[in-house]
């Protein structure tokens, strides 16, 4: 029989680079964490970035966070639902964070394309974008594929387990939470992979912790996903639980975010369908590819 469990996640917290899992990605993280000082402090030589990775890997964190660290009205994020205003140059606005170019519309595309031009002729200005694919294999127009491979082009490879496993216990150990030692052994063989998944399912048991006043254990968890009348709330999303001991179950992932505001100025906290808000980690993996296109 399938069931389904609702699991009430509430507001994310905000995306920063702190915590952000940098790893083998401090190039990248050092390099948009400073962005918005260097500008300020006369040229720079990079001002435009492509970052790309598998859905949950981290772009939508990273732009997230740059947006949310810089000084109110410095940064603007856009994504496939934003406006076309929000794509528009504004001389005041120093840094652009453009999510999912991948899933843009034609008139968008053209908007992005226009942008970039204007950010280049602007010194004082930067534009960092996003998608699922490296420029050459990217499937817009010939004109915005071959801009975004112009700037440093870095890849967002996707964490693995022994460093996912690490990211749930640090994260359980900054919830205050007493982690079991299998319990992230048993989420990466019986869940969905990606960090903001797991992470969905760390703060939904921490919740469920503090209303059964037990610790994070094992079967605490297989007691959650067992927990009956979860369907009654709203707002979930599935996210599909598979292994023998998951069998016929599927978690429902809840979140508050309805993606990014159009002509957004200041923190998002909206989640992007190719990468959800709120993601605590990413690849330890980043390759700088450098120009091309």
């Amino acid at each position: 029989m399938l069931r389904q469990l609702t699991l009430d996640l509430g507001t994310p917290p905000p995306s920063t680079f702190d915590n952000f899992f940098a790893g083998a990605n401090a190039e990248l993280v050092t390099r948009l964490r400073e962005l918005d000082n260097a500008l300020a402090a006369g040229p720079v030589a990079d001002r435009t970035f492509y970052v790309w990775g598998e859905a949950g890997s981290g772009r939508t964190h990273l732009l997230q966070a740059l947006v949310h660290e810089a000084p109110p009205g410095h940064a603007r994020f856009a994504g496939p639902q934003s406006s076309l205003a929000a794509f528009g140059f504004d001389p005041r606005v120093a840094l652009y964070a453009i999510d999912d170019c991948d899933a843009l519309s034609a008139a968008q595309q053209i908007a992005v394309f226009n942008l970039f031009n204007e950010v280049r002729a602007h010194p004082t200005s930067a534009l960092v974008a996003a998608g699922n694919a490296p420029p050459i294999g990217m499937t817009v127009r010939e004109d915005l594929r071959t801009r975004l491979g112009w700037g440093l082009v870095f890849h967002l490879a996707p964490l693995p387990d022994d460093a996912k496993a690490a990211v749930l216990k640090r994260a359980a150990r900054e919830r205050g939470i007493m982690l079991a030692d299998d319990v992230p052994a048993y989420l990466l063989t019986h869940f969905r992979r990606d960090m903001p998944s797991l992470m969905a399912l760390l703060d939904a048991l921490d919740r469920f912790s503090l209303e059964q006043k037990r610790a994070v254990t094992l079967p605490l968890l297989r007691t959650m996903l067992a927990s009956p009348g979860a369907d009654e709330r709203r707002g979930a999303s599935t996210c599909s639980v598979t292994g023998p001991a998951a069998a016929g179950t599927s978690a429902s992932l809840a979140s508050s975010a309805s993606g990014p505001a159009a002509a957004h100025e200041g923190p998002s906290t909206g989640a992007s369908p190719a990468d959800p808000a709120g993601s605590y980690a990413a690849s330890p993996a980043s390759s700088k590819i450098g120009p091309h296109g």
